[in-house]
């Protein structure tokens, strides 16, 4: 034992040893005073985790009743009371850590302050007073004279007894420092131990009770993410159904007799109709109409009504079959008709007409059937095509399930994607739609990580699909990319991941093969040349011609906008149809927008459009004829359909470089999706300008090519629908001139401005109606007037109209699966 005060010192009494016990007696009351505080705030502890533990436990009792109360969902019952179950165990044992803290920290540091310390205390004050006594009898001896010499004997007996006390209290007080210095090591630690000790066991209960929770843990979790993605598709199916219910005219009286039917519960009509008294005065006229009013229903070959759902059901008929039904016109009130059996008759009002005959209709058809029931016929079931209600119903989303499924179908039916295109996961349900593969989720997620400039995630299932962007997963898919994005793979002796591999090493493959692009393997500079020579070969415009415009077509002859096969068949010759829309649908189709009576000010405000609305149809209606006589003819040189000519430019300068901009470039315009997407492994500017060639980029190569999914495989890879080339010409403005009409729907679709002119003044508008492309100056004419529209009601940044929505798909459908209907010559 380490002896703080020096027993020796003591008997000496030397200034050491007062200065010893002046610092013992000061680190002895701060020690008092931290102790204190230490136990006041292990009592707030403690009274503040008994809350907690209160509070805890109602938690867990709400858990409790929770369960209970989702009774019909085992799922969830069973779980919540797994879960209440552990945490009323982890409550118990915050319980026993508190008791132990009491028991260990404050009983303890407690017993020690009162009763340690207080007797330090006592001894303290003991020695304080002998050693004051022993002051004065030193003193008194020594101002005793030597004459008196029973004073002087007196004196010296004092202060020789004072003497033996002071040295006996001196001692035990030192014993007593010495004990208490020790002992506060032990009792402190001791207490601090057992506490730790306690929250050691806690925590080892804790883990342990969770250990066994972990494997039910990691089951539910990983039967939410099939949850998620089932409660976001039943999210977006009653989405659908709403959407389809609420575009019913709900005041309608026939859309009112959809909801009528209900042959799941063998219900063959139901409604609420006002019911006559049946007593002596027949009377109608009650205080309030729910006296009179009843949910009726025809079931089980009975008429039958309840006034409130949880009532018995009344039974007006017992058996149909006895019955007839017929309409009631003798009476003041309305749409009437009265069911008779032979014991009684009920007459009974519907709330129009259309009910009053249905519920006639209903009530005929189910006396038939009784008939055949009782023959031992079987009774006919319900086709959902001849139930309103089944069919209004559910067409939305049968409608969006199958446009799913085959949207699903058509991709996983591409060889390689029918396994994730990362690990090999079987049944992918989602894609990148840039890079034209499909995922399992886990996969999709780390995508979605990598941000929208790397891979763009959508679901097979989930999501809506249009048909250009089906096409171009049709024609790329995991192969393709496969091929090019893992060609140096096995060179390098990487390791594809496998299903149910660490998200850690799939996550870090993936971002090795699509962002780092690792395995990419870079072409020889002979097979560079090779690869952009042959593409170059494939450029489809006209030698020596920089732009050019179609010339106005001859005038046409008269005729309607259909034509019988039987005619077509014998002229021997393809009825080409010169718009989707005869000048009837074109009137009505403006006459919609023309509601707005702020876009009429706008258009009498507007210089730049026609006077009047009128004006604005018939410029539509007559663009497929031909000038009229009165029409000035220009000069070839003047005239905006006219070749302008210049020396045929070079295609492109002697390969020194690998240029992946350049191979994507005749790439696009080949319309090869592969090389496109091996340009862009290889580093290429989707927006690439070929400066030899009049400023051009990838995308308007591939409008030169004709194909809509090329451009839309530069869309989806940030491509910018609105670059121009030297002439001030965008992609919209060349597939005007060239007449692709699901080009330009495509690029209207992703923003592409369609009033931007080019050097000449020309807008793809003004060329479409020198050209006479009426579907063109069609879709330019509602995108600029559903602009209009927005700028006018203050709607920026919000969806177009629903018609022009709907023309614009139609559009679409046509230009991805029928594109020879858009064909103009």
């Amino acid at each position: 034992m380490k002896v703080t005060v020096d027993f020796e010192e003591c008997l000496k009494d030397s200034p050491r040893f007062r200065a010893t016990i002046e610092d013992v007696e000061l680190d002895v009351a701060e020690l008092e005073s931290k102790l204190d505080k230490l136990i006041k705030l292990c009592i707030g502890m403690i009274d503040a985790g008994r809350a907690y533990n209160m509070a805890n436990k109602q938690f867990v009792n709400g858990i409790r009743d929770l369960a209970l109360q989702s009774t019909k969902d085992t799922m969830i019952e069973s779980t919540l009371t797994k879960f209440a179950e552990s945490l009323q165990e982890m409550n118990n044992y915050h319980t026993i850590l508190f008791d132990q803290a009491q028991r260990s920290i404050k009983s303890q540091l407690q017993t020690f302050v009162k009763e340690d310390l207080r007797k330090f205390k006592e001894t303290k004050k003991h020695f304080d007073k002998v050693s004051e006594e022993k002051e004065v009898a030193l003193v008194k001896n020594a101002q005793v004279p030597r004459s008196k010499q029973h004073e002087v004997e007196e004196a010296t007996s004092i202060l020789t007894t004072t003497r033996k006390c002071f040295r006996h209290i001196a001692l035990d007080y030192v014993l007593q420092i010495n004990v208490l210095q020790s002992k506060r090591r032990s009792e402190i630690l001791k207490s601090m131990l057992s506490f730790m000790y306690a929250h050691l066991t806690f925590f080892h209960q804790g883990y342990d009770l969770f250990s066994e929770l972990q494997p039910l843990m990691k089951q539910l979790s990983d039967q939410l993410d099939q949850l998620v993605v089932d409660s976001a598709k039943d999210k977006r199916d009653m989405e659908q159904k709403h959407s389809t219910i609420q575009q019913k005219d709900l005041f309608n009286e026939d859309t009112k007799l959809e909801y009528n039917v209900d042959t799941e519960n063998g219900i063959a009509m139901e409604g609420y109709l006002f019911k006559r008294a049946s007593n002596a005065f027949k009377s109608w006229n009650r205080k309030k109409a729910d006296n009179i009013r009843r949910w009726f229903s025809i079931q089980n070959s009975q008429l039958v009504y309840q006034k409130k759902f949880k009532d018995n059901l009344t039974v007006v008929v017992e058996d149909l079959r006895l019955c007839t039904v017929k309409p009631v016109e003798d009476i003041e009130r309305r749409f009437c008709f009265e069911v008779v059996s032979p014991t009684k008759s009920c007459v009974m009002q519907a709330d129009s007409e259309n009910l009053r005959q249905a519920w006639i209709k209903a009530v005929q058809n189910s006396i038939a059937t009784a008939f055949r029931e009782n023959g031992e016929e079987p009774a006919p079931k319900l086709d959902k095509k001849s139930s309103a209600s089944l069919g209004s119903l559910d067409s939305g989303a049968e409608t969006r399930s199958l446009k799913a499924e085959s949207a699903l179908q058509r991709v996983l039916s591409i060889p390689g994607n029918d396994t994730c295109c990362d690990c090999g996961q079987t049944e992918p349900r989602w894609a990148s739609i840039n890079l034209g593969i499909t995922l399992c989720i886990e996969c999709s997620g780390i995508h979605r990580s990598l941000g929208v400039h790397n891979s763009k995630v959508r679901s097979l299932t989930l999501d809506s699909w249009e048909p250009e962007l089906l096409k171009l997963m049709c024609e790329l898919g995991n192969g393709v990319i496969n091929r090019i994005y893992e060609a140096r793979r096995e060179e390098m002796g990487e390791r594809k991941p496998q299903p149910g591999d660490p998200r850690q090493e799939i996550e870090a493959y993936i971002r090795a093969k699509y962002v780092e692009k690792k395995f990419v393997l870079k072409p020889t500079a002979m097979e560079q040349r090779s690869k952009v020579t042959a593409l170059s070969k494939q450029d489809k415009r006209p030698r020596g011609i920089v732009e050019f415009l179609p010339p106005r077509p001859p005038p046409p002859t008269p005729k309607l906008r259909t034509t019988s096969s039987t005619t077509a068949a014998a002229s021997g010759q393809e009825v080409r149809r010169d718009s989707l829309f005869c000048p009837d649908e074109l009137d009505s189709l403006f006459s919609y927008f023309d509601t707005s009576s702020k876009l009429r000010s706008l258009r009498s405000a507007d210089s730049g459009i026609q006077n009047s609305t009128d004006g604005s149809r018939e410029m539509l209606a007559s663009t497929p004829s031909s000038n009229s006589p009165s029409e000035p003819e220009l000069p070839e040189s003047e005239s905006p359909v006219g070749y302008q000519r210049r020396e045929s430019p070079p295609v492109f300068s002697e390969l020194t470089d690998f240029s992946p901009g350049l191979l994507l470039y005749w790439a696009s315009c080949a319309c090869s999706l592969p090389d496109m997407a091996e340009a862009l492994a290889h580093g290429a500017d989707v927006n690439w300008v070929n400066t030899e060639d009049c400023n051009r980029t990838p995308l308007i190569q591939a409008v030169q090519g004709g194909s809509l999914i090329t451009c839309e495989f530069l869309l989806q890879n940030a491509a910018i629908v609105d670059q121009q080339d030297i002439r001030g010409r965008g992609p919209l403005h060349h597939a005007t001139i060239l007449g692709h009409t699901g080009q330009v729907c495509l690029f209207l679709k992703r923003g592409a401005k369609q009033n931007a002119v080019d050097t000449d003044g020309r807008s793809p508008l003004s060329i479409a109606v020198e050209a006479a492309n009426a579907d063109i100056v069609t879709l330019l004419r509602l995108a600029r007037m559903n602009e209009e529209m927005r700028e006018q009601e203050g709607t920026y940044g919000q969806p177009e109209d629903d018609t022009c929505k709907e023309i614009f798909r139609d559009f679409s459908q046509m230009a991805s699966n029928h594109p020879e209907k858009l064909n103009r010559f």
